[in-house]
């Protein structure tokens, strides 16, 4: 049996961590008509696949802030992320992670492929995540094949989607902020533009996959955010006056992620050319996040890049060898621990790398609003 959130609870929910902004508006461009939802991306949706897949936990305190209090989130985050907002405004269950193997969760409404370390171009042996985004696609395929098999096989079966939830179902995307970061390790802009096309036609090869083998038809792409404004990013390429900007970010991190932008909304306007048959939005998740770093304080944060969860204070409160949750050893022999601030609610930025609960449902207000969307159809 399916799990869905009744209106009343939605409500209570969002009441819970409204801060100090209004409650969603009543329509929005993401229609609760779509019979399931299938996401595929990284950590900023991944709802426990890495720690499915690999074994990986994200420890206390990400999932403080978390509505429902399970065992474990298997966020990296202090609550729910943009994805999970997004399924509560339109009714659905929280995603349930493909290699989720204990759960109350059904796959009835859809499916989560997305996870943590992500990479739209393929993995190597360096790679945090094996799973990237040719992977995800495959691990779709699979899916909806042994589904369909399955029903064939035995039509009570109540928990699965059908041959409608594929066809009419919404198909979500929200990866490239690693191969962006990866591509600008010890890189100019200019180098790491020349590998942005090779990045585009990948996900390019997945997109056309799922729509000829998958049967998809309604895509939901995000855009890559302002990685130079990760504290993450800060510590390791901000160390110059010269190398970020007035509001603390690192040029060349969000110009590369502009140019990666760019060639991204082209691919999509070329898919509805060629696709007429399909609808695409494309997501503005950049302007989305830029806005809310920019001018974090008019929007009741404190703090816009140093991180929530994490070690060292002010400014950055950041260590990339000891991530929230963990304890480590300074070069000195000091036992290093990471600890939570006392108001998440107050910060964009989480543990360095992803943001609270708290931005990600000011980034999902503005998603909803629809004025940050582009779609597309015939």
């Amino acid at each position: 049996m399916e799990t869905v959130f009744p209106s009343l609870l939605i409500l209570l929910s969002f009441v819970a961590i409204s801060h100090t902004q209004p409650l969603l508006a009543a329509s929005f461009p993401i229609s609760p008509n779509f019979a399931a939802v299938f996401n595929f991306g990284d950590s900023n949706s991944d709802t426990g696949e890495i720690t499915s897949g690999l074994g990986f936990r994200f420890l206390p305190p990400n999932g403080e802030s978390f509505v429902f209090k399970p065992p474990s989130t298997g966020r990296a985050c202090d609550g729910r992320l943009i994805v999970d907002i997004l399924m509560e405004a339109i009714g659905r269950p929280y995603l349930r992670p493909y290699l989720d193997s204990v759960s109350t969760q059904s796959y009835l409404r859809g499916c989560n492929f997305a996870a943590a370390g992500s990479t739209i171009q393929k993995a190597t042996a360096a790679s945090y995540s094996p799973f990237s985004f040719a992977v995800q696609v495959s691990q779709f395929v699979t899916f909806k094949y042994k589904v369909l098999q399955l029903i064939q096989q035995d039509k009570t079966l109540e928990n699965l989607p059908s041959e409608d939830h594929f066809k009419n179902g919404l198909y979500m995307f929200d990866i490239g902020q690693n191969d962006i970061a990866g591509a600008m390790y010890g890189k100019t802009v200019d180098q790491a533009a020349a590998v942005i096309p090779t990045i585009i036609n990948t996900f390019k090869d997945g997109i056309n996959r799922l729509y000829w083998e998958g049967g998809a038809r309604n895509f939901w792409i995000h855009n890559t955010g302002p990685i130079g404004c990760l504290a993450q990013m800060v510590s390791l390429f901000g160390k110059e006056k010269s190398q970020v900007d007035k509001f603390g970010c690192v040029i060349g991190h969000n110009e590369a992620a502009k140019l990666f932008n760019s060639q991204l909304q082209g691919l999509v306007t070329n898919f509805t050319q060629q696709y007429t048959d399909a609808n695409f939005t494309y997501v503005d998740i950049f302007s989305i996040k830029s806005d809310l770093i920019q001018n974090h304080s008019t929007y009741g944060f404190d703090q816009s890049i140093m991180a929530c969860c994490g070690t060292g204070g002010p400014p950055l409160n950041y260590n990339d060898q000891v991530g929230c949750g963990w304890t480590g050893t300074s070069p000195n022999g000091t036992t290093i621990t990471t600890k939570s601030c006392n108001a998440s609610s107050k910060y964009v930025n989480w543990d360095g790398i992803h943001y609270t609960e708290a931005a990600n449902r000011f980034v999902s207000q503005k998603i909803l609003s629809g004025k940050y969307s582009q779609t597309a159809s015939s």
